[in-house]
C-alpha cells in the first residue's frame, strides 16, 4: 500500500470512527457528513469523497460498529469447543463489553432499536440486517449446544436468544441510566441462573 492510498484509508477510518462517536452520543440520525467533518477538522467535501452520501455513511458506521463488536465478542469465542463453552464465553464477553465500552458510550444496536423502530428506510433495513445477523449467530451457538447435549433437548433457541438480549439491554440500561456500578455483576448472576434452567 503506497504512503497515499493509506493516508486516504487512515482518513476514511478516522470519518468512521467520529461517526461512531457520534452515532454514540446522539444517535444515527445525527450522523451528518458535516458534524463528522467538524469532529476531525476535515470539509465536507472531503468526507464525501472518501465515503460518499450521508446514507452511505451512516451505513458505514453501522458495518463497522457490528465488524467491532464480532471482534469483541464473537471471533475470540470461536477458540472454545462448540456447545456450551462457545455459548457462555459469547455471553461473558458481551457482558464484559457491556461493562466496559457500551456502558461508557452507549450501544448503537441497542440505542438505534429504538430510535428507527418507528422508522422505515434504508437506514433501519441497515441496523435490522446487523441485528438479525447476530441473533442468528446466537442462535446457531444455542443450537449447537443442544446438539451436543450441553443443554436440554427441549430448548428453544428463539426463546433462549431472546433471554440473553435481554439481559443484556437490560445491562445497558441499569449501567448507563440508573448507573448502577454492580449492573454487570447482576447481569452474570442472571446469565448463570438462566443457563442453570436450560441445562440437563
Amino acid at each position: 500500500m503506497d504512503a497515499k492510498t493509506q493516508k486516504s484509508e487512515m482518513t476514511r477510518t478516522a470519518i468512521i470512527g467520529a461517526g461512531i462517536d457520534l452515532a454514540s452520543a446522539e444517535g444515527l440520525e445525527a450522523i451528518t457528513l458535516q458534524a463528522v467533518a467538524d469532529r476531525i477538522g476535515l470539509s465536507k467535501s472531503g468526507v464525501f469523497s472518501r465515503i460518499g452520501s450521508r446514507e452511505a455513511l451512516q451505513k458505514a458506521v453501522i458495518e463497522e460498529f457490528g465488524r467491532r463488536f464480532l471482534a469483541d465478542v464473537f471471533v475470540p469465542a470461536m477458540q472454545q469447543p462448540k456447545g456450551l463453552p462457545r455459548l457462555d464465553m459469547i455471553v461473558q464477553r458481551w457482558i464484559v463489553r457491556m461493562r466496559d465500552v457500551e456502558a461508557k458510550s452507549g450501544c448503537i444496536y441497542t440505542a438505534g432499536a429504538f430510535e428507527l423502530d418507528d422508522c422505515e428506510g434504508e437506514l433501519r433495513d441497515a441496523l435490522l440486517q446487523e441485528v438479525t445477523r447476530w441473533r442468528a449467530s446466537l442462535r446457531r451457538t444455542v443450537l449447537q449446544a443442544v446438539e451436543a447435549g450441553h443443554l436440554a433437548a427441549d430448548t428453544d433457541p428463539e426463546q433462549l436468544v431472546s433471554e440473553i438480549c435481554s439481559l443484556a439491554i437490560g445491562l445497558l440500561h441499569d449501567a448507563r441510566f440508573l448507573r448502577d456500578q454492580r449492573a454487570a455483576a447482576r447481569a452474570q448472576a442472571s446469565w448463570q441462573r438462566l443457563l442453570k434452567s436450560y441445562q440437563l
